[in-house]
């Protein structure tokens, strides 16, 4: 998922621009979580995560976003502990990007160029679940919807209902046999599509060696390599607090990075990253001083769009802030209007 401008599994999309709109109302949202539907919807989630830990697989996948569609070829192992997958772009510009548990290696070929770091995965389909979070019951209804064919595989549907307006819908396909997920939707609050993302053919069970994409993933002579520094931290410890409470979504972690612009090959200045999740949604602030040679032609309170990722921007004072999610603009706009300076 860009996560915006949109990583998805390597691949960049590009985002179209709109107007954040009005006041995101009061910091504080608050709901009453679901409690009688828990026990199958955690099953079901654990059964996904499972799949995920204990299946190799090879398949090409095709993500549409509004109107861009992207496609890329995936090989992906799994031993139980350690995950690993190379994923090789077809479409817009070539790249490979290797993946083994939260180390990214993104090749650029006709840039010459690497990029390694150390990358949260959220919710990233086709594993859709980092872990199994029972949390998520809470904020999620499960309906099924009956079976399916995908990629010539027949799939059990279901639908993760919202229990309120902070967070998307999804309708997912799984394989009926493994409970591999085949096809992902995002929902908008009409039942719309916004993002779908689905296998148009898939191997289940191809040997697909570790090792090999290890050294894959290691060869990088003749490549620039850029490694993005990256400290953990906390946001308290940065000076930085969230006034408020926005149901479901955690601090889940907070990193201190140098970020680097690919199409630039340099560093930029120091950014923290904080992100919160509701176990499913995810959504990361970008906190950076200001800066008026790379800011200066922005608007604060600009948004852009693509498929079901948004991305809003403001200026605290000195700070630049840039809030990033598949969620809706309300969710958004309540984060980054509830940063706060403490010191």
């Amino acid at each position: 998922m860009s996560r915006l401008a949109v990583v998805f599994f390597g691949l960049v999309f590009s985002a179209g621009l709109t107007w954040a709109q009005g006041d995101p109302g009061p910091l504080s949202v608050k709901i009453q979580p679901r409690k009688a539907e828990e026990a199958p919807i955690s099953r079901w989630l654990v059964r996904l995560h499972e799949a995920a830990r204990q299946r190799s697989y090879v398949g090409t996948f095709v993500v549409t976003a509004g109107d861009t569609l992207s496609s890329s070829r995936i090989w992906h192992v799994c031993d139980g502990q350690q995950q690993m997958e190379r994923i090789d772009a077809l479409t817009g510009e070539s790249r490979t990007t290797f993946r083994r548990n939260d180390q990214v290696a993104t090749f650029l070929p006709e840039r010459r160029l690497v990029i390694a770091e150390t990358r949260e995965s959220f919710g990233l389909f086709p594993n859709l679940l980092n872990r199994a979070d029972s949390s998520i019951a809470r904020y999620y209804g499960l309906k099924p919807l009956g079976q399916d064919r995908v990629a010539g595989l027949v799939s059990d549907v279901v639908q993760l209902v919202p229990v309120d307006a902070l967070r998307y819908g999804y309708k997912v396909w799984t394989h009926r046999e493994t409970g591999v997920v085949l096809k992902l939707q995002t929902l908008d609050a009409g039942q719309g599509v916004l993002e779908q993302a689905a296998f148009s053919e898939l191997q289940l069970g191809e040997p697909v060696s570790m090792a090999s994409l290890v050294a894959l993933m290691n060869k990088t002579e003749g490549f620039k390599v850029l490694k993005p520094e990256l400290r953990k931290t906390s946001a308290a410890q940065e000076g930085w607090s969230f006034k408020g409470h926005l149901a479901g979504f955690e601090s889940m972690a907070c990193h201190q990075r140098v970020s680097v612009s690919a199409s630039q090959s340099r560093p930029h200045a120091n950014t923290l990253q904080w992100v919160f999740s509701d176990g499913l949604a995810s959504v990361s602030l970008f906190i950076e001083k200001f800066d008026v040679e790379r800011h200066g032609h922005l608007t604060s309170h600009e948004s852009l769009a693509r498929g079901a990722t948004r991305m809003l921007t403001r200026r605290l004072d000195d700070w630049w802030v840039t809030a990033v999610g598949e969620v809706p603009a309300q969710t958004l706009a309540f984060l980054a209007k509830g940063l706060e300076r403490t010191r």
